[in-house]
C-alpha cells in the first residue's frame, strides 16, 4: 500500500510534537507524525522540567531567549494550563575563592544578553525574592547574594557555610508533559495527525527524499520528512544515507519524600556549585576504600548536584539529579538504572541542605527513572536541512529539550516554509559541519553550558 502526506515526522516526542505545531501555524498542509509509542512517552517525560536563558554560549542564549518568550506566550494563551513559574535557578558555593570567578562568568553571560546582574551584600541589598507559581512580572538577569547571612535571610535551608548564590532570575520549571500536550492537541485542531508505526526504513534516489516506509509494510510519499527521533536521530538518518554527528548519554533522576520539609516548598532549582567528597563515617569510608569497586565512592565528586521541590499543595516530593559518573551508551530502552544513585544523590544534595543528613539512616523510598541525551559535540542542537534534499532534523537538545523545543520546533518551520530566519539559525543548522572553520573552533570547545 502507499498513500501520500506532504510532511511526515518520524518521532512524537516534544521535538516532533513542537515542528508539528508551528509547522501546522504557518500553514503547512498535510502534516503526519509517525511514533511506535504514545506521544512524549520515550524522553519527555523523564524531564526535569527546568527552564533558563542563563548560557555561556550567545547562539544558545538568544534560541533560548526565544523559546521562553514562545512558552509565556503559550503559558498566557492556555491559561498556564502547564504551570509555568520563574522560581529561578540558585547556584550555590561555600568557596570564598571562587566568588571572583562566579562575578566574572556572571557578567559575561550577563553581557551575552541574559538580563542585568545585580550584587548583594548584607550593607547593601535590594535582593527580590520570586513569586513560587508565577512568571509574570519578574526579576530577569541574576542575583548574586554574598555572606551566608544574607543567603540564610532568604533562602533559611542552605548550609550556613555557604558564601555566594547566583540566583538566576528568567528561569524555572512547567509541566513538560502538559505543555507537550497542549502543543500537540493544538497541532491536531489545525490538521495535523499521528499514527501510531514504526519508520523502518527511508526512499532517497538522486539526493532526495521520495518516502518512507513503516513496519507495518506501508509506504508512505513525501517530498518532506523530518527526524525528530530523539535517541534514534543516528539511526534514523542512516537510513536517509546521512551521518548525524550526535551521541547519546544515560542521565537518570531520583524522587523522594521529604517529610521533615528539608527543601522549602517555594524553593528555586537548588545547585550546589563545588566538588565535594561524600560524607561517610570513619567506618564506611575505610570499608568502601578497601575494595576497588567501592573505593571511588571516597573520591571527588563533580560540582552540579541540584534539586527542586516537585508538586503543589501537600506534595512533599522532591526531585533530585546528579551527573556524577557520565554514561555515553546506546539507547535501550529500558534504561538500565543505578541502584546506588538514590544514596549518592542525596548525600551529594546535603552538603548543600544539611538537613538530608536525617535522612540517612533510614532513606525514604526512593523512584528512580532515566532517559537519554542526545547530544552534539559542542551541545547546540539540530534544527534544518539536512544534505538529502527534502529531508530535515530536529533534536540533540541534549538535557534541555523541554526549554528549547519552542523555538527549535519554530525554526524548523522556518526552513521548510522558506521564510526569514532568525539571526541564530546557523547555529543550529545542520550544514555548520561542512564549515572548516566552524570544525576548528570545535577543536577548542569547552565550556557546554550543561549542568
Amino acid at each position: 500500500m502507499t498513500r501520500r502526506h506532504q510532511v511526515v515526522i518520524c518521532g512524537a516526542g516534544i521535538t516532533g510534537v513542537s515542528a508539528a505545531y508551528f509547522l501546522a501555524k504557518v500553514g503547512v498542509d498535510d502534516i503526519l507524525i509517525v511514533d511506535e509509542r504514545p506521544p512524549l512517552t520515550l524522553t519527555s517525560d523523564r524531564s526535569t522540567e527546568c527552564y533558563r536563558n542563563w548560557w555561556p554560549d550567545a547562539e544558545m542564549l538568544a534560541i533560548m531567549n526565544r523559546s521562553i518568550d514562545l512558552m509565556e506566550s503559550l503559558a498566557d494563551e492556555s491559561g498556564n494550563i502547564f504551570h509555568m513559574n520563574r522560581r529561578g535557578y540558585l547556584y550555590v558555593t561555600d568557596n570564598e575563592k571562587k566568588i571572583p570567578e562566579l562575578i566574572e562568568r556572571s557578567n559575561r553571560t550577563s553581557n551575552l544578553g541574559a538580563g542585568q546582574l545585580r550584587i548583594h551584600s548584607p550593607e547593601n541589598s535590594s535582593y527580590q525574592a520570586s513569586t513560587p507559581d508565577d512568571f509574570h512580572n519578574q526579576p530577569s538577569g541574576a542575583d548574586i547574594l554574598l555572606g551566608s547571612d544574607l543567603i540564610h535571610k532568604h533562602f533559611p535551608y542552605l548550609t550556613e557555610d555557604a558564601v555566594a548564590a547566583l540566583h538566576v532570575r528568567r528561569a524555572g520549571w512547567l509541566s513538560a508533559q502538559q505543555l507537550g500536550m497542549y502543543l500537540f492537541e493544538t497541532a491536531k485542531r489545525l490538521g495535523v495527525r499521528f499514527e501510531s508505526a514504526r519508520v523502518d526504513d527511508g526512499d532517497v534516489a538522486n539526493g532526495r527524499v521520495n518516502g518512507v516506509k513503516l513496519s507495518n509494510g506501508e509506504r508512505i510519499d513525501c517530498p518532506i520528512f523530518v527526524n525528530a527521533a530523539g535517541p534514534y536521530l543516528k539511526q534514523v538518518g542512516k537510513m536517509l544515507g546521512v551521518e548525524i554527528p550526535v551521541y547519546t548519554e544515560l542521565h537518570l533522576k531520583v524522587a523522594f519524600k521529604d517529610p521533615l520539609g528539608v527543601v522549602g516548598r517555594d524553593a528555586p532549582l537548588l545547585i550546589w556549585d563545588d566538588e565535594q567528597s561524600l560524607p561517610w563515617t570513619d567506618d564506611e569510608r575505610a570499608t568502601l576504600a578497601e575494595d576497588d569497586k567501592t573505593k571511588w565512592l571516597v573520591e571527588k565528586f563533580p560540582a552540579g548536584a541540584h534539586t527542586r521541590p516537585e508538586g503543589t499543595g501537600e506534595s512533599q516530593t522532591i526531585l533530585m539529579l546528579w551527573e556524577y559518573k557520565t554514561r555515553v551508551l546506546e539507547p535501550i530502552f529500558p534504561p538500565s538504572l543505578d541502584e546506588q544513585y538514590p544514596e549518592i544523590a542525596m548525600r551529594g544534595m546535603s552538603a548543600m541542605l544539611p538537613g538530608l543528613k536525617k535522612y540517612f539512616d533510614k532513606m525514604p523510598k526512593p523512584q528512580l527513572d532515566g532517559g537519554y541525551y542526545t547530544r552534539t559535540r559542542e551541545n547546540r542542537l539540530l534544527a534544518g536541512p539536512l544534505d538529502v534534499e527534502g529531508a530535515y532534523v530536529i533534536g540533540a537538545v541534549s538535557g534541555y529539550g523541554i526549554m528549547s523545543a519552542c523555538a527549535a520546533g519554530e525554526l524548523l518551520a522556518t526552513h521548510i516554509a522558506k521564510t526569514p530566519l532568525p539571526s541564530y539559525a546557523s547555529a543550529f543548522s545542520p550544514a555548520r559541519y561542512n564549515n572548516l572553520e566552524y570544525l576548528k573552533k570545535l577543536e577548542n570547545w569547552d565550556d557546554s553550558g550543561q549542568l
